[in-house]
């Protein structure tokens, strides 16, 4: 009987002397994948040439077969082409030239003229230099597409993991399906991420952006008929839990939330706060504990509180899901304890590493193939993607102890190899009858670099000029921009969109607020459209679903601390004792925080401003005395029909009888010219309290204003308002200002622009969405449209 060895190149010793043993057998016959038979036998046996050793001969995609034939003593004119006849003589002829060792590329200007018409070599290949990696998979995808209309077999061969999901994503457009060879990891499928969704919930308390995801996951309730009131709740939760602020969800909290719904809606937060109560529970258990905690706690969410597990395990993605789980079953008698996070990273690793293959919903003639399947098969038309330096061929790893000759007297393995392994891959798919080159120009984050592979091919067509080398290649890619210019197509929308205006909408004077807060004020002048949208509109920005520490929580807890720390009987004639009281507040405050890493920082940050703090308060306690911490107050605009409302953070009156108004910043305080312009809350607070307009405090006249900076370096900026050199920030102007400002609103012809004085706002405004802000800029004349 024949012994047959096929496929192989021999890249491996020990299958190297397989096949030179049933080679050298009277019955044995070894059939060498993608051998060069247009490569001259010089060149061939130089390969092997222990002179050229040194040059990096293993990089090219013949070596091993050079190799394999030198064992033998077998010139490379002795091997015959097993199935007769080269069909696309003509394309391997160019291919191989193109891919001539270094040493002797200069055979380039003595073959090259020999190759006659180019054109005809490359009729059947297509370059796609995209210049986006979205937009070379979305042309790949119309490639694959067009096949599939031509009733042809196609396929991409690319090492490239993350090419080969976007290409399948891009294909979802036509519902097409492919066959990728390397399946999906487990970790991507809807029962993997349900799985890690939930682990993510198990042994602490549940985060609310990983409850919600976990809530609003397909399989979540999958057991019932219908999920339409599971999924009506857990919207509302939601709204409830950003409201609320809270970091966590506790089982208290989904029973405070079941105190807001009807009776007939109770017995679904009863269910989910049970549950969540059992998911949060593990510690250090057993593996085999964790794992059975971890099943339960998924099956009872997919169920729905019904028997069974819903949809979890139906389809062939949570059937492969589940074969995993039943090996680790398998191995749970293992006794010794385990964390709950090793446990979890455990799983992650095992769900990422296990891939899965649909073959009843993918299509049969469209594939994704890696380098290695690829070897085997093949179709149509074949499209080679990503064909850039670092990913075909992939970058060598750094040896950190041996330096390549070092590994090469050692006898081991060099990085060249593997590039020669990859060079063999590209060599046997560009020989398909119809074949596309593609390539980003773009990663995600810089330019990248041609393959090596594709660089000589273009190099030497474009080189060969007597045989219109230039306009070949230009063909070359002309064929692949028609794929990219029907990429841009299909995110062009049918009907062009013209750019908004920046918009000024003008509603009827009836609808139009006669109420504002002090923090309005200054939201008016600088973008009026906020306004609009807040007040008249109705739309209220949705507050974030877990709270972070930001600016606006910092101000918030360093006020409730100086509140405390610097009330209106504190005392501060020991700058020690004053000092050591302020950091004791600042302690507890921030020790009620969520975020301990930002508690340690934010107190750092009190504690070495502390003493400066208090040397500059026992100042202002000399010349003046607090008179109110935190008091709110309204006033109605004389002469108007407005009224105004605002909290001062801290009201102090001078020796004189007069007042100042003071405001605390964490971040830079405001320069005289922006008070001027733009920020108008302590001009108003101090209107309002000449005007007798804060609660239990008498009216009196104002005649400072100042900023207490609570920044790393803190700065205090006191202005006089009477007195004032640079700016006009007497009460009488204060009040003349605010009414026209109001008046002029209180218009039909006036509208509320949008972002109109933005100035060095750090911040996007809450609306800028809605006014289309991005399709104009603040060039843009603002287009006041009456509303009925």
């Amino acid at each position: 009987d024949p012994i047959i060895v096929a496929g192989s190149t021999g890249s491996r010793g020990i299958t190297a002397q397989v096949m030179r043993a049933v080679a050298r057998l009277p019955q044995g016959a070894v059939i060498l994948p993608g051998f060069d038979f247009e490569m001259p036998e010089p060149v061939f046996l130089s390969l092997t040439d222990q002179a050229n050793a040194s040059k990096g001969v293993e990089d090219h995609p013949q070596y091993r077969f050079a190799k394999f034939l030198t064992a033998l003593e077998l010139s490379p004119k002795q091997v015959p082409c097993w199935h007769g006849v080269d069909n696309r003589k003509s394309r391997n002829q160019l291919i191989s030239l193109s891919l001539r060792p270094a040493p002797v590329t200069s055979q380039w200007l003595s073959e090259g003229p020999k190759l006659g018409d180019l054109s005809e070599r490359t009729s059947g290949l297509t370059l796609v230099e995209a210049p986006v990696p979205k937009s070379e998979s979305i042309a790949i995808a119309i490639a694959l597409r067009k096949a599939i209309d031509l009733n042809q077999t196609a396929a991409l061969i690319t090492p490239d993991r993350t090419l080969g999901r976007r290409v399948a994503a891009a294909l979802q457009r036509w519902d097409v399906v492919p066959d990728d060879s390397a399946g999906r990891p487990l970790a991507l499928t809807a029962p993997g991420r349900f799985l890690r969704l939930v682990a993510n919930l198990a042994g602490k308390p549940a985060d609310p952006i990983d409850l919600i995801a976990a809530l609003k996951h397909p399989l979540a309730v999958s057991g019932q008929n219908d999920r339409g009131p599971h999924l009506r709740l857990t919207r509302e939760l939601e709204l409830y839990l950003r409201k609320s602020g809270c970091v966590t969800v506790l089982p208290e909290i989904i029973a405070s939330f079941s105190k807001t719904r009807s009776e007939g809606e109770t017995a679904w937060c009863l269910w989910l706060a049970s549950w969540l109560e059992t998911v949060a529970s593990p510690g250090s258990l057993t593996f085999g504990a964790h794992l059975a905690h971890h099943i339960d706690a998924s099956e009872t969410l997919a169920s729905g509180g019904t028997d069974g597990a819903g949809e979890l395990w139906e389809q062939t993605a949570g059937r492969d899901v589940l074969k995993l789980i039943a090996q680790f079953q398998a191995e749970a008698d293992y006794p010794g304890p385990l964390s709950f996070a090793d446990y979890l990273a455990l799983i992650e690793r095992a769900l990422a590493s296990e891939n899965t293959r649909d073959h009843d919903e993918a299509r049969p003639d469209v594939m994704i193939w890696g380098t290695l399947e690829a070897r085997v098969q093949g179709a149509d038309l074949v499209i080679l993607g990503g064909l850039n330096e670092g990913v075909w061929p992939e970058e060598p790893g750094p040896d950190q102890w041996l330096n390549r000759k070092l590994r090469r007297d050692l006898g081991l393995l060099l990085p060249e190899r593997q590039i020669g392994l990859s060079a063999h891959d590209y060599q046997q798919a560009v020989a398909a009858k119809s074949v596309v080159l593609s390539r980003s120009r773009r990663s995600a984050d810089s330019e990248t670099v041609p393959s090596r592979w594709l660089s000589r091919l273009t190099n030497l067509i474009e080189g060969l000029e007597q045989q219109s080398g230039s306009s070949v290649l230009a063909s070359m890619r002309a064929r692949g921009d028609a794929f990219l210019q029907q990429a841009a197509i299909l995110d062009t929308p049918a009907r062009p969109h013209a750019p908004e205006n920046r918009p000024a909408p003008a509603p009827p004077v009836s609808v139009r607020p006669k109420r504002y807060s002090v923090t309005e004020i200054q939201r008016l002048i600088r973008d009026p459209y906020a306004i609009y949208a807040r007040r008249i509109l109705h739309l209220e920005r949705l507050d974030v679903l877990s709270p972070v520490p930001d600016a606006l929580t910092k101000g918030s807890v360093f006020h409730a601390i100086f509140e405390e720390a610097f009330s209106v009987d504190a005392d501060f004639s020991d700058t020690a004792s004053a000092s050591e009281r302020l950091r004791l507040i600042a302690r507890r405050h921030l020790d009620q925080l969520p975020w301990p890493g930002v508690s340690a920082h934010w107190f750092g940050h009190l504690d070495s401003i502390a003493d400066h703090l208090v040397i500059e308060e026992q100042g202002r306690r000399l010349s003046g005395k607090p008179l109110a911490l935190e008091r709110k107050g309204q006033i109605d605009l004389p002469g108007t029909p407005f009224s105004i409302k605002g909290k001062a953070d801290r009201i102090d009156r001078l020796p004189d009888g007069t007042l100042i108004i003071y405001d605390y910043k964490t971040g830079k305080p405001p320069s005289a010219h922006q008070i001027r312009h733009f920020d108008r809350q302590l001009p108003i607070e101090a209107l309002m309290a000449q005007l007798g307009g804060f609660e239990d405090l008498q009216a009196a006249p104002v005649s400072h204003i100042g900023h207490i900076g609570l920044g790393r370096t803190p700065e205090t900026n006191v202005l006089a308002l009477e007195k004032s050199d640079t700016i006009d920030l007497g009460i009488g102007s204060i009040q003349a200002e605010l009414a026209r400002l109001l008046a002029s609103y209180d218009t039909a012809s006036k509208g509320y622009p949008s972002r109109r004085a933005m100035e060095k706002m750090r911040f996007d405004g809450d609306y800028d969405h809605l006014a289309r802000f991005g399709e104009w800029d603040e060039t843009c004349d603002p287009q006041v449209v009456d509303l009925p």
